[in-house]
């Protein structure tokens, strides 16, 4: 039964992300220094602010807002702009003076204007224009909604009274008959005189109120708050276009470093490592240090050296250190192991590895180039598992092989390419050394079913008793993917 892969998976995403910290630390200082600069190179131009005061005709306490959003879509106007620019005498176009300022209800009656220009005294002409067009409109709007709201009254009136001369005709004649006269016909009569002199009453007086109530709203709607140049703190402008480019540097460096994490494919945790390459991970040793702590990391080393020298003495064959990412720590590595072996024999170091200088670090021990004649004793190879390496070599280095991998150096597919080159050439993995963990990786690096790989036997050889190295015979190099076949037998 095999193990259902996940689409993506979380911890090696976060431990990915976190292991390229520089990166996304890095793009999240170029934006805070690029929004630095952007507020002392690109400042922002000079803003006037002005308040007018809108007195709406239809205006009550239970309105929403409804009418002041109206306001401020007007003044957002091509025509507005085009009225303000006319008063200005400037050839901009309006569409392009629009992006030039906003307006803002603060309250249902209270509208704010906010004008860019090139200099103060231009934002504030720009932004008297614009409100005296507006004003201008606005109270023309209401002018014309006035006159034609008396004017419809007034004809209404008109209409009443033509209809009302007939019928005081009438009334005329059927009064001149006296005994002959109908009171049923002047009841109607006089109940209809009645009721269209009431109409034209009442639209005479409607008509006086649509005229009054123009010059309220005129009279009103004005600027309370001259057109002022915004004071401008080069402090506060400086901290938030820096803010704001931290934070969209950082966001960028996360998203483009998880991304990176999930195309690259390049295996982080000891689990996965140990998966691909078919060995269980014996030992780990962090990131070699530059200047400091060089004494606490030759320590370690020296601890990890021990280990693996105890796996090796198992086998009087000679053994190789393959790198893969870890040229430095391979190199002395190697040297440690070689020390460490050759207090129970004469050892002598077989360099293969480029660009490392292992004479220098060997010391007392014998180094030896690939191609010179094999010394007694045991032997140690230091080679490379990097792409390009020539793996018929590889053979000549050691009869088993532990490999030193750097986690996120290299892709899946590269690790498969080494697991499958090592098996065709029958080298045993011994096991693997995992150089720069991730220190919050509580992965386990065991291959718990491969009696094979580290310390549990192998390649060729027999049970070596009861207990952990010989409850089953050892089996043969299986494919990466194939451990989890194994392990649901």
């Amino acid at each position: 039964m095999t193990r259902a892969e996940p689409l993506i998976d979380l911890q090696r995403l976060v431990v990915s992300v976190r292991r390229r910290r520089r990166f996304w630390l890095a793009t999240a200082l170029l934006g805070l220094i690029a929004g630095g600069l952007v507020a002392v190179l690109l400042p922002a131009p000079p803003t006037a602010v002005a308040k007018i005061l809108v007195i709406h005709p239809d205006d009550s306490p239970t309105d929403s807002g409804t009418l002041m959003r109206t306001d401020v879509a007007v003044l957002e106007t091509t025509k507005i702009a085009a009225d303000a620019l006319q008063r200005l005498n400037s050839p901009q176009a309006p569409e392009e003076f629009l992006k030039d300022y906003e307006g803002l209800g603060l309250t249902n009656n209270v509208l704010q204007l906010t004008v860019k220009g090139g200099t103060g005294d231009e934002a504030i002409a720009r932004a008297q224009a614009i409100a005296d067009a507006f004003i201008t409109e606005y109270v023309a709007r209401n002018q014309e909604a006035a006159a034609a709201e008396q004017k419809a009254l007034l004809d209404q009136r008109d209409k009443a009274r033509e209809e009302l001369g007939p019928i005081e005709s009438e009334i005329v004649a059927e009064e001149a008959k006296r005994a002959d006269a109908n009171p049923a016909q002047l009841e109607r009569l006089y109940a209809r005189r009645a009721e269209l002199t009431s109409k034209i009453s009442d639209y005479d007086g409607r008509a006086q109120e649509a005229g009054i109530g123009t010059p309220k709203v005129a009279a009103g709607t004005g600027i309370v708050d001259a057109p002022r140049i915004l004071p401008r703190s080069l402090l506060k402008t400086l901290a938030t276009d820096a803010g704001i480019g931290f934070a969209l540097g950082l966001f960028g460096g996360l998203a483009l470093a998880a991304v990176t994490s999930v195309v690259r494919d390049r295996p982080v945790l000891r689990r996965e490592i140990s998966e691909h390459l078919g060995a269980s991970v014996l030992a780990q040793l962090p990131k070699p240090p530059r200047v400091l702590l060089r004494a606490r990391a030759a320590r370690r080393r020296q601890r990890v050296a021990v280990t693996l020298a105890r796996a090796v003495r198992e086998n009087g064959d000679s053994v190789s250190l393959l790198d893969l990412g870890a040229r430095r720590v391979t190199a002395a590595l190697a040297t440690d192991l070689a020390r460490e072996l050759a207090e129970s024999g004469p050892v002598s170091l077989v360099d293969d590895l480029p660009r490392a200088n292992l004479r220098a670090l060997a010391g007392s021990v014998e180094v030896l180039d690939r191609g010179d004649a094999p010394a007694d004793g045991r032997r140690v190879g230091v080679g490379s598992i990097e792409p390009g390496t020539s793996w018929t070599d590889l053979e000549f280095l050691g009869a088993e092989a532990i490999l030193v991998v750097r986690a996120g150096y290299a892709s899946t597919e590269w690790l498969h390419t080494v697991a499958r080159q090592l098996a065709d050439r029958r080298i045993p993995i011994i096991g693997v050394v995992v150089v720069d963990p991730d220190p919050r990786d509580h992965t386990d690096g065991t291959l718990w079913d491969g009696l094979h790989t580290a310390l549990r036997g192998r390649a060729g050889r027999g049970p070596a008793g009861p207990g952990l190295n010989g409850t089953r015979p050892p089996m043969p190099y299986r494919r990466p993917e194939d451990h989890d076949h194994a392990g649901a037998r």
